[in-house]
């Protein structure tokens, strides 16, 4: 007669079901999302359903102290942008065309950006991931799943990476060999930008904190690139 699974082994066994379900939600709302050129791709958020308030980092208590850190992180992040911009080396990777135009990314920075984008990801990826991976493999599975699936998250909107930046179409080219470059060193580059967020995320215990740490690398970043391309072109 066999013995009956213990509570600990079924509750492990739910948290593993629960990893695997919202990463396969993920990996379905991006690929369906640009495969059928749908708009607006990062609305769709994962149901949190059973978890509790701190562990999507929205619990009210660490609200001030998640405040702060993204505030703090703002600042931090608009310092080292301010100074990549000025310094004659590297304000050529700032530009993108995206961003060529200062309306249109003044309107991305405090629009677009944070509701198409920031938000949506950060509820998915270190509110409902984030908690769903710490109640089965703790913090090494946290940051290694964690940053990875943020990471293989940008892989299809950095196809077209290389040939909109000019730093970038210089330094790699805008072959196809180029153009994987470039995606591999978005990854890598993503990959390391949600280990970021996961820590400041588990640090403030408050989802704001990587919210502002998130807006501030694309919305300054956005701004950056427009005024550099005024700067530039003046």
């Amino acid at each position: 007669m066999s013995t009956p699974p213990s509570p600990t082994h079924r509750l492990r066994t739910r948290g593993v079901v629960r990893v695997v379900a919202v990463l396969g939600t993920l990996v379905a709302v991006n690929l369906v999302a640009n495969l059928a050129g749908l708009p607006f791709r990062e609305f769709v958020v994962v149901k949190a359903r059973g978890m509790h308030w701190s562990e999507l980092g929205l619990a009210a208590r660490h609200m001030p102290r998640g405040l702060a850190y993204g505030l703090a992180a703002t600042v931090a992040v608009a310092a080292v942008v301010t100074a990549g911009c000025l310094i004659p080396a590297t304000n050529h990777y700032f530009l993108s065309e995206r961003y060529s135009d200062l309306r249109l990314a003044a309107f991305s920075a405090l629009v677009l950006i944070p509701l198409q984008t920031v938000l949506p990801e950060e509820l998915a990826f270190r509110g409902v991931l984030q908690g769903a991976l710490e109640r089965v493999f703790g913090t090494v599975g946290v940051f290694v799943v964690g940053s990875l699936a943020f990471g293989l998250w940008h892989v299809t909107s950095s196809l077209g990476l290389t040939a909109g930046n000019a730093g970038l179409s210089a330094l790699l080219g805008t072959g196809l060999g180029g153009q994987l470059a470039g995606i591999g060193l978005a990854v890598a580059a993503t990959s390391v930008a949600g280990a970021g967020f996961i820590w400041i995320r588990r640090r403030s215990r408050s989802l704001l904190a990587p919210i502002g740490l998130h807006w501030a690398f694309n919305a300054v970043g956005a701004l950056a690139a427009a005024l550099t391309w005024r700067a530039l072109a003046g």
